[in-house]
């Protein structure tokens, strides 16, 4: 799939673990639909083990009893899905969220399930079992439901086959698969098998490679096995975890193109642990959430809200429905960070974009722990004459001849879009 811009949209992680239910989606779809898809939000996704019965929370339960079918694949757990009762899967739920005019995801883990391994069922379209193509060996280090599958093995690409043809017959527009980025080679060959087969099912789906950090020295093979890729293990509401991801930006800037985007992760915005706490909300701070969602635009990430969105406050709809910071996300092309250095005792960061519409996109982003006034040089941005344009948050009209003076919080942005 050919995606000319970066994926906009939701996912059930950071607000209710492995525990979401289909009357929770079904709610978050609505108020997406209401209220963010004219935006441009539009994908709905709903992450980790939805076939498990019995998940409560971020935690996992080891070696829990999924739901399957005769072919070693999962199915939904009816109790937290009950629409996909009489073998339905996630087609009535798909339907659902597409009848409001949006897209359905949901995750997966590499490999095949362990108890179809040790029950040595069936694979469809072949004679092979599920203990014929496992790879024992190839476990995922935090989640005990899987093994890896042996590309070399007879049979292997049978079972991915089989997996995208009922992805594709219940509806699936989305999948993020899980355990599979970050430790090649030694899942290289697994992960191109899988992205073979996804691409071969006749649906058009975006293909999402988590966990990070995603490999550098890599980043071709993701281009061409992927539409997104994570860079960063799972991001929280923790400034120092908001601080390194302007280096691994950085590193990856020159890679997000039309099709294929670097994943700075969900945003952990609002309402999040709900299975926690149903008052828990994200611990960052106005600005740093400002200076997370620029960053994440002018870099151009994948845009993936983590938060329980019907309780979102006036402030993070803001945040998710300024029309000028999301054009940036869409238009910007050619994104860099221009300096990093310490001013007056402060750390700053600027970063520039050219607007495919003509003019270009400048971040100025302070990463100290007092307020600052930066001077940011013109001739830096490679412009050299007067600027006229607005800053992007405000709204605000500026114009700079030599240098443009710009006011930031502690550990706060600004963006502007400058002819």
């Amino acid at each position: 799939m050919n995606l000319k811009t970066a994926p906009m949209g939701w996912n059930s992680w950071d607000c209710y673990g492995a525990a979401v239910n289909e009357e929770t989606v079904r709610k978050n779809a609505e108020f997406m639909a209401k209220h963010l898809k004219q935006y441009g939000w539009e994908y709905v996704t709903v992450d980790i083990q939805w076939s498990a019965p019995n998940a409560k929370n971020h935690d996992y339960d080891p070696f829990t009893e999924l739901c399957m079918d005769e072919y070693s694949r999962l199915i939904p757990a009816e109790n937290r899905f009950p629409s996909s009762a009489g073998g339905k899967g996630f087609a009535p739920l798909a339907e659902y969220v597409h009848s409001l005019g949006l897209k359905f995801g949901i995750h997966i883990m590499r490999g095949i399930p362990r108890q179809a391994v040790h029950k040595n069922t069936k694979i469809k379209g072949t004679d092979k079992t599920a203990r014929q193509i496992a790879k024992t060996a190839s476990i995922c280090a935090w989640n005990t439901d899987m093994y890896g599958v042996d590309p070399s093995k007879e049979g292997a690409r049978a079972y991915y086959d089989s997996l995208f043809e009922l992805y594709a017959s219940w509806g699936v527009d989305f999948i993020k698969c899980d355990d599979i980025a970050r430790e090649l080679p030694h899942e290289e060959a697994e992960m191109v098998m899988l992205s073979e087969a996804l691409h071969s099912c006749g649906r058009d789906m975006i293909l999402s490679l988590s966990p990070g950090p995603a490999l550098l020295e890599k980043a071709e093979l993701y281009k061409q096995v992927c539409n997104m890729w994570r860079i960063t293990d799972d991001f929280w509401d923790k400034w120092e975890l908001l601080y390194n991801m302007f280096e691994r930006c950085e590193k990856w800037a020159s890679h997000n193109g039309a099709g294929h985007w670097a994943d700075a992760d969900m945003l952990p915005i609002g309402a999040i642990l709900q299975d926690y706490d149903e008052n828990i909300v994200t611990k960052f701070t106005k600005s740093e959430q400002i200076t997370m969602l620029t960053l994440w635009c002018i870099f151009r990430s994948p845009l993936i809200i983590g938060g329980e969105m019907t309780k979102f406050d006036d402030f993070t709809m803001s945040l998710i429905t300024n029309e000028n910071i999301l054009k940036m996300h869409r238009n910007a092309r050619h994104s860099h960070q221009v300096w990093r250095r310490e001013i007056d005792g402060v750390e700053h960061i600027l970063w520039t974009a050219a607007s495919c519409d003509g003019g270009q996109y400048v971040a100025i982003f302070n990463a100290g722990d007092r307020d600052s006034t930066v001077e940011i040089s013109i001739s830096d941005l490679e412009i050299y004459g007067s600027v006229k344009g607005k800053e992007l948050w405000s709204g605000d009209e500026i114009s700079a001849e030599k240098t443009l003076s710009v006011t930031l919080e502690s550990h706060g942005a600004k963006a502007f879009y400058l002819k």
